[in-house]
């Protein structure tokens, strides 16, 4: 299950962040490579993991928002 949000800008940076619950009998290195996947072709990166007391992970990753800006050129 995931689901992606956007937070408000933090001094000029803005980030989607994008939650994700992955179940206990995921090995480690099933995560690993599903995260590194994540990362190399979707541009995410790791915020936080927290592992719960029922051996499920929760997995939020985050990457930035970049916005275009229009430009006009004096010509």
């Amino acid at each position: 299950m995931a689901r992606t949000q956007r937070r408000p800008p933090a001094r000029g940076v803005e980030w989607e962040f994008e939650t994700l619950v992955l179940p206990k009998d995921f090995s480690r290195s099933v995560v690993t490579r599903m995260l590194v996947e994540r990362a190399e072709h979707g541009g995410w990166e790791l915020d936080r993991l927290r592992i719960g007391n029922d051996g499920k992970r929760r997995v939020v990753l985050r990457r930035k928002i970049i916005r275009e800006r229009l430009t006009l050129f004096a010509g």
